[in-house]
């Protein structure tokens, strides 16, 4: 069978339960409502899409963020979504 190795299929919900688990593990990070907060200013927003979940991350945070949007349709991307917002935030607090 051609399908033995196939990924688990991609549940948005639990995935987004999971990611905001994940969010609210990185400590100076603050969950309001569908997003993190760190010291009051919005730096992630997540909602779900369909069968994948829309991301927003800031490049820079400021009062007039520009965004990024990342479209996560797997586990992976959902991975890689967390890795680039620890990566950011190790980067802003160096700053």
């Amino acid at each position: 069978m051609d399908d033995f190795f196939a990924p688990p299929p991609f549940k948005p919900d639990d995935a987004l339960l999971q990611l905001r688990r994940s969010l609210r593990e990185l400590r100076p990070l603050a969950e309001r409502g569908n997003g993190f907060d760190l010291q009051g200013q919005r730096l992630v927003e997540l909602n779900l899409d369909g069968a994948a979940l829309q991301a927003r991350i800031v490049k820079q945070p400021s009062r007039s963020p520009e965004w990024e949007t990342r479209t996560l349709k797997s586990s992976a991307d959902v991975r890689q979504f967390t890795d680039e917002v620890k990566r950011r935030l190790s980067r802003w607090s160096d700053e």
